[in-house]
Order: structure tokens, then C-alpha cells, then sequence
């Protein structure tokens, strides 16, 4: 209880800071402090979530998990859109699925191979989530190189392109969900967490609603102060979305991910990272889409070059590392020097 306390007091000194910031018209430390709270209210959404998957059991608890492990990241983006930062919505995209495979694994395999010589994994289940990735850039290849061969095309042909790819990847996740957890459960042994829960359902929903309402006040004054805070901190809008607004949606997630590779438990660390990512490029990612259409400003699946490169690249170096089933802390480096290497490029890119 003593972490979780801790982390509802530094969330409530992020609001306070950031409403007398705006109040003094700071506008760079609004953000400042705005990113600062995101961190520990995502994770109370995180163990709100898990207590309620606990209290539903495997199959319940397993789709719980898989609808709000994101929820951070979805708010922020939520935003962002009805903001009109539809550019930093798709890197933000891009880096969350970018930094899950490899920072956020990379870590894990490090860590966890520092502590244990070698450690093993269940190669099926990473296979299923990479092909699953594989997929998904191809949705997001195949809308870009229609803008670039058609760029006169008209408007409603370029919506139908992006809502067309949203509905075939929302229904591809559907598809894997449900041979995850009902038609091929046994067979993949995907981990359970063995957590107790430490609230009842009523204390837990209100956690997470409180938690969710938190992240979209801060995630509000987020976007709001983004464009004084890029000016002032000397920051570039691609840099914010691709690296700084993924991190801090899911940095407890991150941090839990290398505490289960350190404690040898590679299967769940592994569906953490690479679970996630394939939800955020099957499922976040197409429902923003359709929620930016609801809003009035939407959100295409049209993405740059560079974007496309850096999550075809992770996507294939995951595989590479994850076809035998093992790993050591050589891999995890491996991941890590990746990582920065994209993450120095894009810090240079203006915006």
C-alpha cells in the first residue's frame, strides 16, 4: 500500500503544481508538471486494472487486461486530437510500439540476464504477437504508399483507405483475442499474474475512474502548454511524441515488466512488452481513428518513411532475437542500442 500511497501523493503535488502553474501562466512548467503526473496515475490504472482481472478470473481478467493496459496512452492521444495534434498522435503511435520492443524489452533482457545467465521464454506466443506486428506495418505501409501514388486522390478516398485498415486491424486483434484467451488458451500457456487483489471491485472501479479522470485533466493542460513548452525546453514535436508521451504513458508498465524478468519470470515480461505493442498497433491505433472521426478531426493512417523504417526494423529485430525462445543480457543491450539509435535520429528531426 505504501507504493501505491506514494504514488496517489505525487500525483496529487503534479495536479496542484500544475493549476497554480497555469494559474501564474508558466506554460512550460504546466507541462513540465502535467508530464510528471501522467507517471503515477498510470500506475493506479495499471493496479486497478489488474485488481479487477483478479477478481474476474483468467478469461475475463485476460480481455480486461488486453482492453485497458493502454488506457494512459489512449487518453493523452485523445487529446492531442481534439487538440488538432494529429502528427504527434501518429508518432506517438509509433513510439509506443517502438519503445515496448525495444526499450521497454531491451531493458527487461538486460536486467533480467544480468541476474540469470540465461533465461527462457515461450517462443509460440512471442511468434503469434511479431506476425501480428508484421501485420500491422503492412497496414501501415500499404495506406502510405497509396498517398504517395495517388496524392491528387480526394478526400473521402483517403478516409475510406485509413477506416478501412482501422476495421480490418480491429478486427484482426478481435480475432487474436479470442484465440488467446478461449479457442488456443492451453495451448499457448499466455501467464497469469499472481497478484492478490488489494481492493474489492467498487474500490477498484473507483480507483481506475479516478485515475483516468486525473490523466485526462493533465493530459488537457498537456496539450495545451505542448507548443510553449517545445519552444521554451528547446524540444521538437517529433522527439515529444515519438520518445517523451509513450515513456511517460507507460512508464510503471515499463518498470514492472524488467521487476518479472529480474525475478526470472520472462513469459510475462515478455507478454508486457510485446503484448502491448501489438495492442497498441491492432487496437489503439485504429480506435483513435474512429474516435478522431467522431471529434471532427481525423486521424489518417497515412505515416512517414521514417515512422514506417523504425517500426518495421523493431518489429524484425524482435523477431530475430525471440525465434529460439532464449535470451541473455548481450540481446537486451542489442535492443537498448537500437532503441537510441532511433530515438537519436528523430531527436534531430524539426518540427
Amino acid at each position: 500500500m505504501d507504493n501505491l500511497a506514494v504514488m496517489g501523493g505525487w500525483a496529487l503535488v503534479s495536479i496542484a503544481a500544475s493549476l497554480i502553474a497555469k494559474a501564474a501562466g508558466i506554460e512550460w512548467l504546466v507541462f513540465v508538471a502535467s508530464v510528471s503526473g501522467i507517471v503515477p496515475l498510470a500506475a493506479l490504472i495499471g493496479q486497478a486494472t489488474e485488481d479487477l482481472a483478479v477478481k474476474l478470473g483468467p478469461r475475463m481478467g485476460g480481455f480486461l487486461n488486453a482492453t485497458f493496459a493502454n488506457l494512459p496512452e489512449v487518453i493523452v492521444s485523445a487529446f492531442l486530437i481534439i487538440g488538432g495534434e494529429l502528427e504527434i498522435v501518429k508518432l506517438a503511435i509509433t513510439g509506443a510500439i517502438v519503445g515496448n520492443l525495444l526499450l521497454v524489452l531491451g531493458a527487461s533482457v538486460l536486467f533480467g540476464g544480468l541476474k540469470h545467465r540465461e533465461q527462457t521464454f515461450n517462443a509460440k506466443v512471442a511468434g503469434m504477437h511479431t506476425v501480428s506486428l508484421a501485420l500491422a506495418v503492412v497496414g501501415l505501409i500499404m495506406p502510405t504508399l497509396f498517398h504517395s501514388a495517388a496524392p491528387a486522390a480526394s478526400s473521402s478516398a483517403r478516409e475510406t483507405v485509413s477506416v478501412g485498415v482501422a476495421v480490418i486491424l480491429m478486427l484482426l486483434y478481435l480475432c487474436s483475442l479470442l484465440f488467446s484467451f478461449k479457442t488456443h488458451r492451453d495451448a499457448l500457456g499466455i501467464p497469469l499474474t499472481e497478484a492478490e487483489p488489494r481492493w474489492s471491485m467498487g474500490q477498484a472501479t473507483l480507483l481506475l475512474a479516478a485515475a483516468a479522470g486525473g490523466t485526462a485533466l493533465l493530459s488537457d493542460f498537456l496539450v495545451a502548454s505542448l507548443q510553449p513548452a517545445v519552444n521554451a525546453l528547446g524540444l521538437s514535436k517529433p522527439f515529444v511524441g515519438l520518445i517523451l508521451v509513450p515513456v511517460v504513458g507507460n512508464a510503471a508498465e515499463h518498470a514492472g515488466a524488467i521487476r518479472l524478468a529480474m525475478r526470472d519470470q520472462m513469459d510475462v515480461s515478455i507478454e508486457i512488452a510485446v503484448g502491448s505493442s501489438t495492442q497498441i498497433a491492432l487496437f489503439v491505433a485504429p480506435f483513435l481513428v474512429f474516435f478522431s472521426l467522431v471529434v471532427g478531426k481525423p486521424l489518417d493512417f497515412f505515416f512517414s518513411g521514417f515512422e514506417i523504417a523504425a517500426v518495421g526494423f523493431s518489429t524484425a529485430i524482435v523477431a530475430l532475437i525471440s525465434r529460439d525462445g532464449r535470451s541473455d543480457w548481450l540481446e537486451g543491450a542489442q535492443l537498448l542500442a537500437a532503441y537510441a539509435i532511433i530515438a537519436l535520429s528523430f531527436f534531430f528531426v524539426p518540427g
